[in-house]
């Protein structure tokens, strides 16, 4: 039989509000790709993030437009020429990973290692708020090995660090500015940032205009995530970070985000993979992907209030692998 490409968009609740630099949200919208072929289906979910000029509907379209191709028998390398880098691309590579495995009987797993992955330790984000309100989330959260705290607006900064640490001694800490630190602050945030034993420090200044970083102290690691999107980017990045940020919907699916890891490694960059905040079908194949990364971010199904059934397996802050009945 010939395959059927299917696309839906999804609304989850989040458990509350999540807020970041750039503003709330209270759901989390997601695309879904199904390709059917005979008796198989491989599933991929894509998050549309308006940061990269990408909507819900945009996306959804620019999947709708790849049916014949995809009905036709193309395949995941192909698409990588066929689509840009993005959501819409991810979907669809997510969902041919899925139907390869359906359609073999053989894992996902089996074709990028010779071991079966593990159980991995993710972090855990704190949202934006005044700095007394993130010292009660991270004294909420204080068990949990690793928190990613949320900071870039105003000048409360400094504050929203020393609150969070002191409300969670025993936490390992990774902090996101999401592009909020301005040339202004960004060394004082650094040094007290050291100072405080935080582990990383994410995307502090804007894309674009973080040249800054080639002549300033790294006292913490800087990580780029906006400003790293796949493995063509990385020469531009040698001298201003330290690690760089994978998330799927940057890259553009599994396949290209394979290759900016392996790339990221092979220049001596420390390996972040994270996620936007999508169920445990986004999820699912950035666990196989972050299999010996220096830092997981894939909690985005402990940060809604609704989840798919069946979901990932968490575990406190453990996050197992995907079983075949979700994907892969």
């Amino acid at each position: 039989m010939a395959r059927v490409l299917s696309v839906n968009i999804e609304r989850f609740p989040i458990a509350g509000t999540f807020t970041i630099s750039r503003g709330s949200k209270t759901q989390a919208e997601v695309v879904t790709v199904t390709i059917r072929d005979g008796d198989h289906i491989g599933r991929g979910e894509c998050v549309p993030y308006t940061r990269y000029g990408e909507t819900i509907e945009g996306v959804a379209h620019a999947i709708a437009g790849m049916r014949a191709d995809i009905e036709s028998g193309l395949g995941r390398h192909a698409l990588i020429e066929a689509l840009p880098a993005g959501a819409a691309r991810n979907a669809i590579d997510c969902a041919l990973w899925d139907l390869e495995a359906k359609t073999s009987g053989r894992p996902v797993w089996t074709g990028l290692s010779d071991t079966p992955p593990r159980a991995l330790e993710t972090a855990y984000t704190l949202s934006l708020a005044a700095p007394e309100a993130m010292a009660a989330q991270a004294h909420e959260n204080a068990m949990r090995p690793v928190l990613k705290v949320k900071i870039g607006v105003g000048d409360e900064d400094v504050e929203r660090i020393r609150a969070v640490v002191q409300a969670a001694p025993d936490s390992r800490l990774i902090l996101d500015a999401n592009e909020g630190w301005t040339e202004d602050n960004i060394r004082q945030n650094l040094a007290v940032a050291a100072e405080c034993g935080i582990a990383l420090v994410e995307q502090p200044l804007p894309a674009g205009k973080d040249g800054i970083l080639r002549h300033i102290p790294h006292p913490v690691p800087i990580c780029a995530d906006e400003s790293v999107h796949e493995a063509r980017n990385l020469n531009e990045l040698v001298g201003l970070y330290d690690a760089v940020n994978i998330k799927l919907d940057k890259a553009g699916g599994l396949t290209a985000a394979i290759l900016l890891r392996d790339r990221a490694r092979e220049m001596g960059f420390s390996i972040m993979v994270g996620c936007m905040v999508g169920t445990s079908l986004a999820m699912a194949p950035a666990v196989l992907l972050a299999q010996g990364a220096d830092f997981v971010d894939l909690d985005g199904p402990l940060l809604l209030s609704q989840d798919r059934v069946p979901g990932l397996g968490y575990h406190g802050s453990l996050v197992s692998p995907p079983q075949a009945e979700l994907w892969g």
